[in-house]
């Protein structure tokens, strides 16, 4: 993934869902980037949520694909972020 895709998935992740996590109680992190991978993590109230995976295959993945076709979302949940993880 470029540069610019990456800012503009970046941008989507900050501006648009990160606020509906966090309107549920939850706080999404990018954890890492690898290839055409993004690798997030849900916190707070979506640490270890069962909703998580309908979260993900129904808002933040096809999302992230609007913008980078290609894209995976490699998400995990838990309360406390990967170190190095930043909040988005």
């Amino acid at each position: 993934m470029d540069n610019d895709v990456r800012e503009q998935v970046e941008r989507l992740l900050r501006e648009v869902l990160s606020p509906l996590v966090h309107a549920d109680g939850g706080e999404m992190h990018v954890v890492r980037w690898d290839g055409e991978d993004v690798h997030i993590h849900l916190s707070g109230a979506c640490a270890g949520c069962p909703g998580a995976t309908l979260t993900n295959e129904g808002i933040i993945l096809p999302a992230v694909r609007s913008v980078s076709p290609k894209a995976r979302v490699v998400l995990t949940t838990g309360i406390r972020a990967p170190e190095g993880a930043r909040r988005v």
